[in-house]
C-alpha cells in the first residue's frame, strides 16, 4: 500500500507529483528545490541553498516519522560546479 507524504513545513509539489511516498519499507522523497515554504523566496549562494535544501528533504522525513539519520541514498543536481 501507498501512502502520500506531504507537509506544510516544505514546497508543495509543483507538478503532479508527491513530497514523499511511504512503499512499506521504503519512503521515497521528490527531489527538493532551496524554496523557503514561509516566504517563497530561494536565498543567495550555494551554501544557503544547499541549507535550505536539506532543511525541506528534513521536513518532508519527519512528516513521514523518519529522520535524517533513514536516508540511504541522494542524487544532487547542480547548474553550474563552478
Amino acid at each position: 500500500m501507498k501512502t502520500q507524504i506531504a507537509t506544510e513545513k516544505a514546497p508543495g509539489a509543483i507538478g503532479p507529483y508527491s513530497q514523499a511516498i511511504d512503499c512499506g519499507p521504503f519512503v521515497y522523497a521528490s527531489g527538493q528545490i532551496p524554496l523557503n515554504p514561509v516566504t517563497g523566496e530561494i536565498p543567495e549562494g550555494i551554501q544557503a541553498q544547499t541549507r535550505q535544501s536539506l532543511a525541506n528533504v528534513k521536513a518532508i522525513m519527519e512528516a513521514a516519522g523518519l529522520s535524517m539519520k533513514n536516508i540511504v541514498k541522494t542524487t544532487v543536481f547542480l547548474a553550474d560546479m563552478a
